[in-house]
């Protein structure tokens, strides 16, 4: 784990990036909460699919089409 200030990762960009591909690295700033820079890898993104059903999701949330949880003990009478 590396911690810099941003002047240093602005004059350093490539070196830092180059380093996240084996370690985390903070990026402190002042007055604000540091930036982690880490590599992502494709689990790390949703899938057109997924992207879409959460948005069908919201949709049908705002539409009203959403079912009452009347039991706890019993969700799948509620909903089926």
């Amino acid at each position: 784990m590396q911690i810099i200030t941003t002047r240093e990762f602005r004059a350093n960009q490539k070196k830092y990036f180059d380093l996240a591909e084996t370690e985390t690295v903070f990026v402190a700033r002042k007055n604000a909460r540091p930036i982690i820079i880490s590599v992502a890898d494709e689990n790390d993104f949703l899938s057109k699919a997924e992207l879409k059903a959460i948005q069908q999701g919201l949709e049908d949330i705002r539409n009203g089409r959403t079912v009452k949880v009347k039991d706890i003990n019993n969700i799948w009478d509620s909903i089926l």
